[in-house]
């Protein structure tokens, strides 16, 4: 949303709650929504935003997956080279002690 639309809906609801012009001045502004809202290209763009709004989630969310999977293996990766210096430092302590050079 610009930060103009963001704008006037922020004043517009200010105004609705916040006026003292009485009843009447209300239903004006209750039927101007209804009328606008209810206007079919008013809707199209809704619908638009909607779905540019849920194709932006679904790319986001593949984006964090590959992260998390990119991650995953890192560590991985690091576990099992733990595993094998771990191995290698259990082998030599059950060897006993020696010299050391």
């Amino acid at each position: 949303m610009g930060q103009k639309t963001g704008f006037l809906i922020g004043f517009g609801v200010g105004y609705v709650l916040g006026s003292r012009a009485g009843r009447q001045r209300y239903e004006d502004i209750r039927r101007w929504w209804n009328q606008f809202s209810g206007n079919p290209t008013v809707q199209r763009a809704a619908e638009r935003t909607k779905d540019m709004a849920s194709d932006g989630a679904k790319r986001g969310l593949s984006v964090v997956q590959q992260g998390v999977e990119k991650a995953g293996d890192a560590v991985k990766s690091r576990l099992h080279k733990s595993d094998h210096e771990t191995d290698m430092l259990i082998a030599e302590l059950q060897e006993g002690p020696g010299p050391r050079a």
